[in-house]
């Protein structure tokens, strides 16, 4: 009997490495990566680009109407990237000014039970891995393995200065952690859907674990949740 295919909800701080696992585990399930946080970069990059109000409850209900997002398989980068209205707009949803709203953004009501809506079809299949703040908890309560990852605040700091080192993006160490820092707290401390760790979740701490050592863990859990799934399934 072939193995059933389950979802894996990985949840998170900024800058744990919460997609570059995901995308990593998915290529060795042959399963679908869903990045919901750039869904939700994606949607401020609208509200930026059109100067929307996103204060008004209103205007940004009206606005979502006009937004239709979708992941599309890039052969040349070997990996699905995000479009927004047709368009690829996975390198400028990286900018640092789409990082310093995206948080705000993602505490508006309708703007998660927007994404959360696409999130959920999106899983119906299951075969996929999904990353984000509250995939565990809200989108997908139900799926058999849920993670949460954390590492110490220098640790990502470091992690994410690099990163945007590397894609030319100008910004300081201090302009990094201030990042960081505001977008754990209001992460945390949203009224919509706040980032938190499911009962049944497994923690993953990596700040002093290479890519290969989590990867070698998680790919234990999905072996052990797959031998538990099989199991009520006969039962």
């Amino acid at each position: 009997m072939a193995n059933p295919k389950i979802i894996v909800a990985i949840d998170g701080y900024s800058s744990c490495g919460k997609s570059t696992l995901a995308k990593q585990l998915a290529g060795k399930l042959g399963y679908n990566y869903i990045d919901s946080g750039a869904m939700y970069r994606a949607i401020t990059l609208y509200f930026l680009r059109n100067h929307i109000d996103f204060s008004q409850e209103e205007i940004v209900r009206a606005n979502l109407q006009n937004i239709h997002l979708s992941f599309e398989y890039v052969e040349a980068h070997h990996k699905s990237e995000i479009h927004l209205n047709d368009e690829n707009v996975e390198r400028y949803i990286r900018d640092l000014i789409v990082a310093e709203k995206v948080s705000e953004v993602a505490t508006i009501k309708e703007v998660r039970q927007f994404a959360v809506a696409q999130q959920k079809k999106m899983g119906n299949r299951r075969g996929i891995v999904m990353d984000g703040r509250d995939i565990g908890t809200v989108v997908f309560p139900d799926a058999e393995l849920k993670i949460f990852m954390t590492a110490d605040l220098e640790i990502r700091v470091k992690r994410r200065f690099e990163e945007l080192e590397q894609t030319g993006m100008p910004a300081t160490i201090d302009e990094v952690k201030h990042n960081l820092a505001m977008r754990d707290y209001i992460d945390s401390n949203r009224e919509e859907s706040p980032l938190r760790k499911a009962e049944d979740a497994k923690t993953l701490d990596n700040s002093n674990m290479s890519r290969d050592e989590q990867l070698e863990k998680v790919l234990n859990w999905v072996a052990e949740s797959i031998e538990l799934k099989k199991l009520a399934q006969v039962h």
